[in-house]
């Protein structure tokens, strides 16, 4: 029997009915399709009943890689690889749909990772369909004026549109982890803000959010060096804090930025 390891940050999600639900989401049938951290396989066999045109999946643990190749031989293609070392793009011409049980311990960095590589006109993905902590999953999708609403919010919303589809009990999961989890729907904008350098929101939300229970006056000095016209031009009002300002209000602001630093 396989033993989950908690280096790697493993909850099997075994529960049939939300397994069912997940493959739901989204048309399968003749895409191609990425499954990040199949783990033993319970997402994997719901996905092949679908009929994927190809099937990649994408598992660091070299234990359940073996599991894996002996359970589904030449259904799938299996990169034995860390998915932070990994340049999506190059799976497949086809935008792919993407299934993840992400593991907890790197859920953001992944998300963060896909989204800051990004071309600014075209995604590998069609759709993500993504587990994560519920309380990740809540700062993801949180709207301006809460306690939820920061630098993963901002980033995440920048080109995705984001839903969550269900909360998922820790009985769902073995071994049960000690929080619940979400699933959440990322499907790429149409329209989005442009931005030169996606680095720079990070680093502008970071200015901002560094004492979110502060005015934002400090860090918009700092970073505009004072420069009242910018101020006055996006009609910022410095005694704010930074969960009051919204997204077109920060992508502005990074747009600013870029000016001057430009």
């Amino acid at each position: 029997m396989i033993k989950a390891k908690k280096s790697l940050g493993q909850n099997f999600l075994v529960d049939e009915n939300i397994l069912k639900r997940i493959v739901d989401i989204s048309e399968i049938q003749d895409r191609s399709v990425l499954e990040i951290g199949p783990g033993t396989g319970n997402l994997t066999s719901f996905i092949l009943k679908k009929n994927p045109k190809k099937f990649f999946v994408v598992e660091k643990d070299k234990d359940l890689v073996l599991g894996l190749r002996k359970k589904f031989r030449d259904f799938l293609v299996i990169i034995n690889e860390d998915i932070l070392d990994i340049d999506e793009k190059k799976f497949s011409k086809e935008k792919l749909i993407v299934f993840g049980n992400l593991p907890y311990n790197i859920s953001t960095e992944i998300l963060c990772k896909w989204i800051l590589n990004l071309d600014n006109d075209e995604f590998w993905f069609e759709s993500l369909i993504l587990m994560f902590q519920k309380e990740v999953a809540d700062r993801i999708i949180a709207n301006v004026n809460t306690s939820n609403y920061g630098r993963l919010s901002i980033l995440a919303k920048w080109k995705l549109d984001i839903v969550r589809i269900c909360n998922i009990k820790p009985s769902c999961f073995f071994p049960k982890p000690k929080i619940e989890s979400s699933l959440l729907l990322f499907k790429p904008k149409k329209n989005f803000f442009k931005i030169d350098n996606p680095r720079n929101i990070e680093l502008v939300t970071r200015s901002f959010f560094n004492h979110r229970r502060k005015m934002i006056k400090k860090p918009f000095n700092q970073l505009f060096n004072g420069k009242s016209y910018i101020q006055k031009k996006l009609k910022l009002n410095l005694n704010l804090r930074p969960q009051n300002l919204s997204l077109d209000t920060y992508y502005n602001l990074i747009k600013e930025y870029e000016k001057l630093s430009g």
